[in-house]
């Protein structure tokens, strides 16, 4: 499903992956399609299935995490909002949540350099002014985690690395050290559940929203291939004293075609619209996606 076609609810907006539908005034329905995006570009091509894989991983750690944070499930069934010639859209793909105030800043945590965090270090010896020794190469565990948010952007712009300081500015101190204190024990929860599965989560991203009592609630996604970067325990060893990108069970392998994709005979500047996907590529991007899931469960 490229795009859900929900006729029963407002569309409130269409995020790179997800469709967001109001529910009245305090709910909203969510509905993962099947796109995929990467440089921040949305492909021309779903990914079959792969909405589905998101909501239900999703779903898993917003379980296992519960105890840390509120999170912004309802508990109710996204079916019983539609009609029924609109269930098929949303089955297993949804989430009915609460409607917040999302805070404009993704939180953004590190334990391995990947990504722009490598970039970055290699020009700065820091990410997002967060200082680290010399030495480190792409891939390396960090001595320990390190927050290092973006500020949000809208669909199809950059995300823009800041400095906490600059969170601080512009959320105000209390709210960004209680942002801050949650994404490290939410991540360095999650990577030892993972651990025991062995996956390594190199890093990730939570989003959060006030609600109407301006409690910090933990809305979106969580902890999915489409956040974060999964990287098998097995072959990171060998990729790290290569230099390499570890395998992964993420966009990282769709990231690296690109890399080398054409189109109309150049290679692709990385922005729209983005080279057609061969059907070999889409058929391993969701079998990463898979083995996540199968993993963990």
């Amino acid at each position: 499903m490229l795009q859900s076609t929900l006729h029963s609810l407002p569309l409130l907006a269409r995020g790179k992956v997800r469709d967001n539908y109001a529910v009245g005034d305090d709910r909203i329905l969510m509905v993962a399609s099947d796109r995929i995006s990467a440089f921040d570009v949305i492909m021309g091509e779903p990914i079959p299935g792969k909405g589905e894989l998101l909501t239900q991983m999703a779903l898993f750690w917003f379980d296992k995490l519960a105890h840390i944070c509120p999170n912004h499930l309802t508990g109710q069934a996204p079916e019983s909002v539609v009609q029924a010639d609109e269930i098929t859209q949303v089955a297993r793909r949804s989430m009915l949540v609460q409607r917040l105030k999302p805070i404009p800043v993704e939180a953004v945590v590190r334990g391995y350099l990947a990504g722009s965090g490598w970039t970055e270090y290699q020009a700065h010896q820091a990410v997002c002014g967060v200082p680290l020794p010399k030495g480190l190469q792409n891939a390396s565990k960090l001595p320990h985690p390190i927050f290092t948010p973006a500020a949000k952007a809208a669909v199809g712009d950059h995300d823009e690395n800041i400095t906490y300081e600059q969170v601080v500015d512009m959320i105000g101190d209390h709210l960004a050290e209680s942002i801050k204190a949650v994404s490290m024990t939410l991540y360095e929860t999650a990577r030892d559940v993972a651990a025991a599965k062995g996956i390594i989560i190199a890093d990730t991203k939570f989003e959060f929203g006030l609600d109407a009592h301006n409690n910090l609630v933990l809305m979106d996604e969580v902890l999915t291939p489409d956040s974060s970067r999964y990287w098998p325990v097995e072959g990171y060893e060998a990729a790290l004293k290569a230099g390499q990108n570890p395998p992964s069970f993420d966009k990282q392998f769709l990231r690296d075609w690109l890399e080398h994709a054409t189109l109309e005979g150049k290679p692709w500047n990385k922005t729209a619209p983005a080279p057609a996907l061969p059907a070999d590529v889409i058929q391993k991007t969701l079998a990463k996606y898979k083995e996540a899931l199968a993993r963990l469960l």
